[in-house]
């Protein structure tokens, strides 16, 4: 048995991995791939495969795979200084200088970056400290979280019950209490084929209005929201669809989350969603791209307003009573400063504008004439395809969801890696940001070969 043969048994004994078909992989009835290399755009396994990685992994290795200038920086201070906590006061040359460097980055109101590990404990850090922040108030009853449906915020209990999919609610008894759900900004996906991108904002904003005098305002802590909806299908939100929901939100002194795990430091072509569609949130969640997964780091960065009230609270009543062991954890938050000054020293957010727009407009091209092909959509370096029945009608197939990983699993065996998004039959791309026109054609061309190996 060779040493990669060892390798596969083991991983099919031992290896629980997150979102698989737990028996099926344990069977051998799907397969597994062993990674262990990667330059630039592209992945290499254990076989000797090479992969046009055009998804950055799950977005998040937005600078690219192999760079130096990252893990060189992670290899020194592990050297230096592997680990000391940040609890009362502590802290290193690299978490300060972080801290600045996404302030300088985010949008004008912010003022405090508190750090986790993933997407996830930084959304249950940012229903924590809304729920603080209104007790400190006085209002304990203003509660509540509305959340949207296909949007995606994590995977624990409180973070799981925000997600808006239902793999992530079936048999795990979620969503919890005070979680709600409204309306997805999702047009393609509208009830009423002729109404209008303004007739379904409007929509929106009437049943968010609905929502909010059926649970009562006094009654609703905060909405969070991705400005592109990234697993619920990448979904751009229709023009106009943020100015009005936040005119609702303050109307009724609720606070607005951000969640850019997906979208912060660049990939819709601006440093933040926030910035790109004009919002004005009060706390923002981020995690993948501001390390480009070269070590896990998430943060929750805090606004002038609720910060204020955070001091208040524990002028009143003593230390703040959250932590992480390994919050801003030295060797995360120095692959945080490597990977930003990399973004900027070789201009990549400007990449994600040229050359994403370059990928969208060659997928256009080649397959918006397809019979199978309902929506080619994305914004940024973000892409996606959605599958339909007839194209008229808008028909969706009859065992929605398996079209989609048919058409990634033929792309893969072309030597590109897209994804097949839940809940609907979507193809998803998130490149790094490092990728070109040339590259950019390789993913069109064997999407295409693809799609119409599946779906002739």
């Amino acid at each position: 048995m060779t040493s990669t043969e060892q390798l596969t048994q083991w991983d099919r004994d031992h290896f629980f991995h997150p979102s698989t078909h737990l028996a099926a992989h344990a069977r051998g009835d799907m397969p597994n791939r062993i990674v262990d290399g990667g330059e630039g755009v592209y992945i290499k396994d254990r076989h000797g495969n090479q992969l046009l990685d055009a998804f950055a992994g799950l977005y998040c290795v937005n600078a690219g795979y192999g760079r130096k200038e990252i893990s060189d920086a992670i290899a020194a201070q592990a050297d230096s200084l592997a680990y000391y906590h940040a609890y009362v006061g502590h802290g290193t040359e690299a978490s300060i200088t972080l801290s600045k460097m996404i302030l300088d980055r985010a949008p004008a109101n912010m003022s405090k970056v508190y750090y986790g590990l993933g997407g996830s404990d930084a959304n249950e850090t940012n229903v924590k400290l809304v729920w603080y922040y209104n007790n400190v108030l006085g209002r304990p009853q203003k509660k509540k979280i509305i959340s949207r449906w296909r949007g995606y915020h994590g995977s624990g209990l409180i973070t799981g019950s925000l997600t808006g999919l239902e793999l992530f609610h079936k048999k795990f008894d979620l969503p919890l209490d005070n979680i709600i759900h409204t309306q997805a900004p999702y047009y393609f996906r509208r009830d009423e084929l002729d109404m209008s991108e303004a007739d379904f904002v409007a929509d929106c904003v009437t049943k968010l209005e609905q929502l909010i005098e059926q649970e009562g305002a006094d009654n609703i802590a905060a909405f969070i929201g991705e400005p592109v909806l990234g697993t619920g299908g990448i979904v751009p939100p229709p023009e106009g669809y943020w100015p009005a929901m936040q005119k609702v939100l303050k109307q009724h002194d609720i606070l607005l989350i951000a969640d850019e795990v997906v979208t912060g430091f660049g990939r819709t072509g601006e440093m933040f969603g926030s910035d790109y569609y004009g919002m004005e949130p009060d706390i923002i969640t981020i995690a993948k791209g501001l390390t480009s997964a070269y070590a896990p780091l998430s943060g929750s960065i805090v606004s002038d307003k609720v910060w204020q009230t955070l001091e208040q609270g524990t002028d009143e009543f003593g230390p703040i009573g959250h932590g992480w062991t390994y919050s801003a954890h030295p060797i995360c938050v120095a692959a945080g400063v490597a990977n930003l000054e990399y973004i900027d020293k070789q201009k990549l957010i400007a990449n994600n504008t040229t050359t994403g727009n370059y990928l969208r407009s060659q997928l256009s091209e080649h397959l918006a004439k397809h019979k199978h092909i309902g929506d080619i959509r994305g914004v940024g370096m973000l892409a996606a395809i959605e599958f339909v029945q007839d194209k008229a009608n808008r028909q969706f197939f009859d065992n929605s969801a398996t079209i989609g990983p048919k058409i990634a699993g033929a792309l893969a065996a072309k030597g590109v890696i897209g994804r097949a998004m839940p809940q609907g039959d979507i193809l998803g791309f998130a490149p790094p940001f490092c990728l070109t026109e040339a590259e950019a054609d390789m993913v069109v061309a064997a999407t295409v070969s693809a799609i119409n190996e599946v779906l002739p």
